[in-house]
């Protein structure tokens, strides 16, 4: 039986008083894209954050493809996983070429490796050759997170980390920068852990979602599985894509 590449047991981490995770177990098999989801605060930021020890801990196991996440540096743990940042935090004095090339650089890849990296990750995130010269203030916002997702697969990980990936992008770009993602996901054989606050989006880019509340995984299930899960809370939430729906649709009709 294939190992999952990404298992944690009995997270708990405390801040103070506070339980931030309070006992979170998830399992998430090669190849699968999950959604985290739940209202602020619940947890789902921090989880995301323990899988490569951006966030330590307090107790419990994080194995990443077979191998404790405990038993490297976490420096070394978070150069194998791809981790796309909300704030997408390119480095403004560096060009997008070099942005992409941080990670590949600090493994130790030759120049001419780095270079057809480099070009190929434009490529596959759909920018023109001719940004790899600019810099981030030269770029619109969905650019920049393009480079974002570029930069967090340029040393071919395995596991791709996302956090609010398209929040701060206009509906459009907001769309298509998704739909490219997942395709990416698709083609690179990719397991991807993404958080989001938008429930379409968890639905029409997730295979599995995963419903947090208050440190705690309270359902998680296939889209369609989810929809039918008692707990009102996971109802109400899969109930509001549908709600929007028909709202626009209202909305819509009587301007026509």
């Amino acid at each position: 039986m294939t190992s999952p590449a990404i298992a944690l047991t009995d997270i708990v981490k405390r801040y103070g008083a506070r339980a931030a995770l309070d006992g979170v177990s998830l399992t998430v098999p090669s190849g699968q894209f999950v959604a985290l989801v739940g209202a602020s605060g619940s947890g789902k930021t921090t989880l995301l954050k323990t899988i490569n020890r951006l966030v330590a801990p307090d107790s419990g196991r994080i194995v990443i493809q077979g191998d404790d996440a405990a038993g490297q540096p976490a420096p070394q743990l978070r150069r194998r996983i791809g981790y796309v940042f909300q704030e997408i935090g390119l480095f403004p004095h560096l060009t997008v070429a070099e942005n992409i090339a941080i990670t590949p650089r600090l493994l130790g890849w030759d120049a001419s490796r780095i270079a057809q990296r480099v070009a190929n990750l434009l490529g596959l995130v759909d920018l023109p050759s001719e940004m790899a010269g600019r810099r981030p203030a030269e770029l619109s916002g969905g650019q920049r997170q393009r480079v974002g997702v570029a930069r967090a697969l340029a040393a071919e990980p395995q596991v791709l980390l996302m956090d609010e990936p398209f929040g701060a992008l206009d509906p459009v770009t907001r769309d298509a920068l998704g739909r490219d993602v997942r395709a990416l996901h698709e083609r690179l054989s990719l397991t991807t852990v993404m958080v989001t606050h938008d429930m379409a989006e968890a639905v029409l880019l997730a295979d599995r979602i995963v419903v947090m509340k208050a440190g705690r995984l309270i359902a998680h299930g296939t889209p369609a599985e989810l929809a039918h899960d008692a707990d009102p809370e996971v109802t109400a939430l899969m109930d509001a894509p549908r709600r929007q729906a028909e709202r626009l649709r209202a909305k819509l009709g009587e301007g026509a």
